[in-house]
């Protein structure tokens, strides 16, 4: 039994490290809610274990991953209130082994790996760090056996696109920080762009194009990850359509960058965030059809060719909030 006080150690994780994806949560009704402060909570902590303490090394990173897999799977009893938890939440919504398993297989996978030579060996490396969180997700709301499955690979690209995003997002913070590179080098080569010219923080019309690239694959699977909300719960829609509208907009402002996001990396701000959710929210009670909504409000173009029609507010200069 998850307790009062596990739930809100992992919410105050949730809450300072995912600073987006909180906002969203918050809404979810109170059954499901709960269970994703847990699942954020857990993430982080495996995460810290790679990129959060530099003083350990790498044998003493596996083993603390190690340590983790044996409490959460059941193998030894966890020592941490957020890895209890987790371990509790797991047994209660019939969360699979193996999505814990290739979940953690990615974190073990970031202790020595900073690059990744093409999109699917980038992919496999996200089925682990990316794909799993969505499935995870998709347990915690419990939809109708049907709709599982049926929910499943679409919340596994919502994931994917999600994660695109902050690497799109986060390249300086990525090479300065941890010294990984998250764009597949093939595409980086093809366009002239040099590991070099990254940490030096060097934009180019390479670089730009490189990440256009990765930007309209993260749009793709972005479409494909909305196109399966309708199988979620009715009383979780709405809060997983903002999650992707808000995370989406970053797009918008890469985009207003011309690409660059060595100099200045793009964040939402506070009040950026309340307005796309209030014209979100206004959008689903006129019309609750995920895609529709979407196309409505999201920086994803409604077509391949440009903006979403709805997209007034440049003009009204309400992109610069």
């Amino acid at each position: 039994m998850v307790s009062r006080e596990q739930v809100a150690t992992a919410k105050s994780i949730h809450r300072r490290t995912g600073k987006t994806f909180y906002l969203a949560t918050r809404l979810l009704p109170e059954r499901v809610r709960r269970g994703t402060y847990v699942l954020y909570g857990f993430f982080r902590v495996a995460d810290e274990v790679v990129d959060g303490d530099e003083d350990r090394s790498p044998d003493e990173q596996r083993a603390e991953l190690e340590r983790i897999r044996e409490g959460v799977l059941g193998d030894a009893t966890p020592d941490d209130p957020v890895l209890a938890a987790f371990a509790d939440v797991k047994e209660e919504y019939g969360i699979p082994d193996g999505e814990v398993e290739v979940f953690l297989d990615a974190m073990e996978a970031d202790i020595e790996q900073r690059t990744y030579e093409t999109a699917a060996d980038l992919d496999e490396y996200m089925r682990g760090s990316a794909v799993s969180v969505g499935h995870m997700m998709v347990y915690l709301m419990d939809p109708e056996r049907e709709n599982a499955d049926a929910a499943l690979p679409h919340a596994g690209a919502l994931g994917k696109a999600f994660q695109l995003t902050n690497f799109i997002r986060d390249v300086r913070e990525d090479i300065d920080d941890l010294d990984r590179v998250y764009v597949p080098m093939e595409r980086l080569r093809s366009n002239g762009v040099t590991i070099d010219q990254l940490r030096n923080h060097e934009s180019s019309k390479g670089l730009t194009t490189a990440l256009q690239s990765e930007l309209s694959r993260a749009e793709s699977l972005y479409r494909e990850g909305v196109a399966g909300i309708k199988y979620l719960p009715r009383d979780c829609q709405f809060p997983v359509l903002l999650a992707a509208v808000l995370y989406a907009e970053h797009h918008r402002l890469i985009r207003q960058r011309g690409f660059d996001v060595l100099s200045d990396p793009p964040s939402l701000s506070l009040p950026r965030k309340l307005y796309v959710t209030a014209k979100t929210s206004w959008r689903w009670w006129r019309n609750d059809d995920p895609e529709a909504v979407f196309d409505a409000v999201s920086a994803v173009p409604a077509d391949r060719a440009g903006a979403p029609e709805d997209d007034r507010e440049r003009e009204e200069g309400i992109a610069t909030l």
